[in-house]
């Protein structure tokens, strides 16, 4: 059952019973994406959450000068979108594109909803997922603005180690907010003796 990830997932903050586990079932939805696919595109409204059951994902922006901001990644048991998009039903001004051929479950957002009204446990558990990712942010923007590049990307290797032979240099330097160059320097510090 391709919702069994998910059911596991929300498990470990609540127990479900039967019922909640079936309207798990019944509001996720499987999709398949391949490698460079989008799932999101700069002007479209982020309809949907999206659930990583396999695969990798990047978030990013492309500034006036068509440069990528790499903001995301998720990879398995992760959850990527763009939550201003969604809860605004505003265009979105970031793009979601698989790394890797990719398996994901999505809710729209009406059923989401009716998922936090009529199950309030899915409420409480989307609510610590929010504060988690606030306090993820924060933790980001404090470390952009007071750390140097090398401490960014030795932090970025302690906290996500499974992604490192998942994505390329040029999109942890983009993460980092470095060239890909820079990144490579620092990369070749750490490794001398």
């Amino acid at each position: 059952m391709i919702t069994k990830p998910l059911l596991d997932y929300f498990e470990k903050f609540l127990p479900l019973n039967e019922e909640e586990k079936s309207m798990v079932e019944e509001v996720f939805k499987e999709r398949s994406v391949k490698r460079r696919q989008f799932i999101l595109q700069e002007g479209d409204v982020c309809n949907h959450s999206t659930f990583v059951v396999e695969g990798c994902f990047k978030m990013y922006m492309v500034d006036p000068n068509g440069k990528e901001h790499n903001l995301q990644f998720a990879i398995e048991n992760w959850w990527i979108g763009d939550v201003g998009s969604f809860y605004s039903e505003a265009p979105s001004k970031l793009y979601i594109e698989a790394l890797e051929n990719s398996m994901i479950l999505q809710a729209k957002k009406e059923d989401q909803l009716k998922l936090f009204v009529n199950y309030p446990k899915f409420n409480r558990i989307f609510r610590v997922l929010a504060e988690n990712a606030m306090v993820s942010q924060q933790n980001r923007i404090l470390q952009n603005i007071s750390s140097t590049a090398e401490e960014r990307y030795l932090y970025f290797l302690e906290k996500y180690p499974q992604l490192f032979n998942r994505i390329s240099n040029v999109q942890i330097a983009s993460y980092l907010g470095v060239t890909p160059e820079f990144l490579s320097t620092v990369r070749k510090k750490l490794v001398k003796p």
